[in-house]
């Protein structure tokens, strides 16, 4: 455990530990208590300006002194590098992909919140603020979503300046659309292909700073491990996907910005490529985990159709704006048309069960109620397993509104990729979706800096912890990679970079030629295994136990079991795996078994995170937890507290600290959107 002294924007407080359940005791440690000493005080309304102009500066000169690394590409890590090369600094910006345009930021369909109240339908900071801690089950930290909330309306002037071509209305001016969770139209968008064109202006901010010179970008490279030297972050060893060579990269700071790891249920929404291997890599090296059991279920989705898909296509939440979300009342209707089931045969039950919200609940509650109805055996579309794991997406009032174009408008792109996908016209039938894994809100730890409790090691966008708590509202993972990036990250990190040039380091300091070490042997272990199975069978029997048992309803018998699951299929991982190729050359294999070793480890922690917190928020559903009326039951008195997680070392217990979530500018209370 690092001192007070080694760590950044954490204090170990003296405290007793919370008295909480004990389902997880035996699989963890109890460590001693943590805050975040670096969220400031005062009216919330002014932390985020006291806060910069307390930060220190970095004279022009002397950032053209200091380098630092980014890993990821994509909204946040794309941002950040354009923003900090365009300040002076000597960025080095790393992604695995061919191009940062490859990003998995590129595939947000629905659109990105700002409280700007075109509408003027009531909307404000403050509101934005309120909806956002509401939606995340009041486990977010507070100073945190009001600094998002208050650089939202700064994104949307920086992107329309970039040319991104946000939708607008008959008179030219940007529109606006609802979407889950909220009773307000805030909501910018560009058809439903949002995160494309975002990304596509942080991308060419980036371009022009690459041409400058002063961001030096080193595509199709993984970062494997984190460099750490005096206790600080001075690097990472990467490998070069194409030739295979591994390489140390140094640096004065280092960003993760890579992203979710909702790929360890193997079916997700998240791209192929997506892992968690820089996170997990920094997080063994010292860095704490929090809330990793917090995985978002995405209501939207494309149907599983067989055994035989690795991934799941999302549909955007926006289609929720205007499509109606329905199931038969009667069992026997499942297997009708769904045109032949009259009206009054037909359950709108989201609109029956939250008249307020109807089918703009925020995406936890959605899933839950499409699972439920589907349990009834009331789902439609083909049998998998015992049930119909389906219900319909109809815009049938719509197209009565606002017409076929009208429609096509404001969805065309979305109904051509569903009628490919498919092969069924969603302006004649229904369309049919089910829950499926989309984004995590878990993640590295990091104080109100972004900064994790390893000095040097900042983290941003989907790859930390911070804004979202048990659940995240749509259109929002778009402007906390933005906000993180353009905005957060450039004021903070100068704090950081004022005491920098640090020490000059080379490829020969010990640290460095451990880290570098580490990976080769790596390499080399899961090339000489020379086991039976492939990397793909792992993933998806991990995938499997994930879904099955930390997934959208949980259980302490059931999270039990799949600790021992995992643990078993590590075992055999570790002694059975089967990797062909070799390590000096483009191989896919040897890249998904580093990807799906990571994935294992952090499936058990997920699992001990979900059995320690014994209550029900969130997308993370207790069954032992829950309202008489089957609505997510919360326990403040015991788990108002970020779950910060120490790596215990291979073969030892992961070590629990606990941040207090302390509310001064909202009331908590248990959510209702009736």
């Amino acid at each position: 455990m690092a001192s007070n002294a080694d760590v950044s924007g954490l204090t170990q407080l003296t405290q007793p530990p919370h008295q909480t359940s004990d389902d997880a005791r035996g699989y963890y440690t109890p460590g001693e208590p943590i805050a975040d000493t670096k969220a400031p005080a005062g009216l919330i309304k002014d932390r985020w300006t006291t806060h910069k102009m307390n930060n220190r500066l970095v004279n022009p000169a002397n950032r053209r002194k200091m380098s630092v690394i980014i890993v990821g590409t994509g909204l946040a890590g794309g941002a950040a590098a354009a923003t900090m090369g365009e300040a002076g600094f000597h960025v080095k910006s790393f992604c695995y992909q061919d191009s940062p345009r490859r990003a998995h930021s590129i595939a947000a369909q629905g659109g990105i919140n700002a409280a700007k109240n075109y509408k003027e339908d009531g909307d404000s900071v403050y509101r934005l603020f309120y909806d956002t801690v509401k939606g995340g089950d009041y486990r977010s930290r507070e100073s945190n979503v009001y600094r998002l909330a208050e650089v939202s309306a700064n994104i949307i002037d920086q992107c329309v300046a970039q040319g991104v071509p946000f939708a607008r209305d008959y008179a030219g001016l940007l529109d606006n659309r609802s979407f889950g969770g909220v009773q307000v139209s805030r909501t910018f968008y560009a058809r439903g292909q949002t995160g494309q064109q975002l990304l596509i202006g942080a991308y060419q901010a980036l371009e022009r700073q690459i041409a400058a010179g002063t961001v030096e970008a080193f595509t199709r490279h993984e970062m494997l491990e984190l460099i750490m030297v005096d206790g600080k972050a001075r690097g990472i060893i990467a490998r070069d996907l194409v030739t295979g060579e591994i390489e140390t990269h140094l640096a004065d700071a280092v960003v993760i910005a890579s992203g979710g790891y909702g790929n360890v249920f193997f079916l997700s929404t998240n791209a192929m490529g997506s892992n968690v291997t820089a996170s997990w890599r920094a997080h063994r090296k010292g860095a704490y985990m929090a809330n990793p059991c917090y995985t978002q279920i995405h209501p939207t989705c494309i149907p599983v159709s067989g055994d035989h898909q690795s991934k799941l296509t999302l549909m955007s939440e926006s289609l929720r704006n205007d499509g109606r979300i329905w199931v038969p009342k009667n069992r026997e209707d499942c297997d009708k048309d769904p045109r032949d089931i009259p009206e009054e045969d037909r359950d709108y039950y989201l609109e029956r069960i939250y008249p307020s919200f109807g089918n703009l609940v925020p995406r936890d509650i959605a899933s839950r109620q499409a699972k439920n109805v589907c349990d009834e055996g009331r789902g439609v579309g083909p049998l998998v397993g015992d049930f119909r794991r389906g219900v319909y997406l109809d815009f049938t009032d719509a197209i009565s509104r606002m017409g076929i174009d009208g429609v096509k408008e404001k969805y065309d792109n979305l109904f051509d990729m569903y009628a490919r996908i498919t092969g069924e016209n969603p302006y004649e039938t229904p369309m049919r979706i089910y829950p499926a894994v989309h984004y995590v809100m878990g993640g590295l730890w990091v104080d109100y800096d972004l900064q994790s409790n390893l000095p040097g090691l900042f983290v941003a966008g989907e790859a930390n912890f911070s804004d979202h708590g048990a659940n995240r509202l749509g259109a929002s993972a778009l402007m906390q990679g933005l906000a993180d990036g353009y905005f957060v990250l450039p004021n903070t990190i100068r704090e950081y970079l004022a005491d920098a040039p640090f020490d000059k380091i080379d490829e020969s300091h010990p640290a460095v030629v451990e880290a570098r070490e580490s990976v080769e042997q790596r390499v080399s272990t899961f090339l000489s295994i020379n086991g039976t199975r492939s990397v793909d069978s792992y993933h998806k029997e991990l995938g499997h136990i994930m879904w099955e048992y930390c997934g959208m309803e949980r259980t302490e018998e059931g999270l039990r079991k799949a600790i021992d699951q995992i643990r078993e299929l590590k075992a055999d991982f570790w002694s059975n795996l089967k990797v062909l190729g070799t390590a000096d050359s483009l191989n896919q294999s040897l890249e998904k078994a580093g990807r799906v070793a990571d994935f294992l480890e952090l499936g058990e922690l997920m699992c001990i995170d979900a059995l320690n917190r014994r209550e029900s928020c969130g997308g993370h559903f207790r069954a032992e937890s829950q309202t008489e009326e089957g609505e997510a039951l919360r326990h403040d008195d015991e788990f108002a507290y970020v779950a910060a997680w120490e790596f215990g070392g291979d073969g030892g217990q992961p070590v629990l600290h606990k941040e207090d979530l302390i509310y001064t500018a909202i009331e908590m209370k248990q959510r209702s959107y009736k």
